[in-house]
C-alpha cells in the first residue's frame, strides 16, 4: 500500500491507496513550526486508528509547499514505517517535458499537471486547484508545462476580508440563492462564489485563447464541488487530483 502526503500551506493531507482506491484520507493542520517529533505521533495515532498493520505500508511519496515541514514528515514517515519517503521534486520522472517546468513552480502543481497529462494525453489540459491560493496550470499534448496563474483562494479572501473589517465576520462558502444579499452574510458568500466564478472562468478563457486549442479542464481542491457548478467551462471535478498525482509520480519512480 502506498502512504501519500500532500503538505499544504493551510492543512497537511495524509492519504493512503491500497492499489484500487483511496482507503484513508486526513486532513490536519499546517503548523510549519511542527517537530518530527510531533509529526510521528499525529502519523501514528492516525494510522493507529485504521487497524492495519504497519508493514502494510511499502511505498510512501511526499509533495510539500512548506519548506520547513518536508524533512519533519519525511522523518515521521520513516519513525512509523521505516520506509524512506521520495520527495516530490522536478527531478522526478512525471511525464512532463522537464525542460519545460519552471523553477519556481510548487509540487502541487508538478502532481496536478503530471496527472492530468497522464489522464488526458490526447490534448491539452488545465487544472484549477481551489486551495490556500486559486491556482490554474496547464499542460499541452506533448507534456510540455504550458506556465500557471495564481490568486488568493476562497478562504484566503474571506479571512483577509474578515480580519481587515471589523463589522464583517467568516462566513460559510456555499453557492447563493442570488447576487444581491440583504444581509452582512449573503453578501459576501455573493461575491466570494459568484466573483471567484467569473474570475475562474475568465482565467480559464483567456488561458484557452493563449494555447490556440479547447482544453481539459479539470477542477480540484477543497472547495472545487462546492463552486464548479457556477463554472461552465469544468469538464471535470476530482477532489483527489493532486493525490492521484502523487501516486502517479510514485509508480513512475519506483
Amino acid at each position: 500500500m502506498l502512504l501519500a502526503i500532500d503538505i499544504g500551506n493551510t492543512n497537511i493531507v495524509i492519504a493512503i491507496h491500497d492499489g484500487d482506491n483511496w482507503i484513508n484520507v486526513w486532513r490536519i493542520h499546517t503548523d510549519p513550526a511542527s517537530t518530527s517529533d510531533e509529526l510521528f505521533l499525529s502519523l501514528r495515532e492516525l494510522f493507529n486508528s485504521t487497524g492495519l498493520e504497519l508493514g502494510i505500508i511499502d511505498k510512501a511519496i511526499v509533495a510539500s509547499v512548506v519548506p520547513a515541514l518536508t524533512r519533519s514528515v519525511a522523518k515521521a514517515v520513516y519513525k512509523v514505517f521505516a520506509l524512506n519517503a521520495m520527495i516530490v521534486s522536478h527531478d522526478l520522472d512525471s511525464g512532463l517535458v522537464k525542460e519545460t517546468i519552471p523553477i519556481e513552480m510548487g509540487s502541487d502543481i508538478l502532481c496536478n499537471l503530471a496527472q492530468a497529462h497522464d489522464m488526458h494525453p490526447q490534448g491539452p489540459c488545465i487544472v484549477m486547484d481551489f486551495g490556500t491560493a486559486l491556482t490554474l496550470s496547464a499542460v499541452d499534448e506533448n507534456g510540455r508545462v504550458l506556465g500557471a496563474s495564481i490568486a488568493p483562494g476562497l478562504v484566503t479572501a474571506v479571512k483577509a476580508l474578515a480580519g481587515n473589517t471589523a463589522q464583517l465576520k467568516q462566513v460559510e462558502l456555499k453557492v447563493p440563492s442570488r447576487v444581491l444579499g440583504m444581509d452582512s452574510e449573503s453578501s459576501i458568500r455573493s461575491g466570494i462564489m459568484i466573483g471567484y466564478s467569473g474570475l475562474a472562468s475568465a482565467l480559464i478563457r483567456r488561458a484557452s485563447e493563449e494555447i490556440g486549442k479547447k482544453p481539459y479542464v479539470i477542477a480540484t481542491g477543497g472547495l472545487a464541488t462546492t463552486i464548479s457548478s457556477l463554472i461552465s467551462e469544468i469538464d471535470l471535478v476530482d477532489r483527489d487530483h493532486t493525490l492521484n498525482g502523487l501516486r502517479l509520480l510514485s509508480q513512475l519512480n519506483q
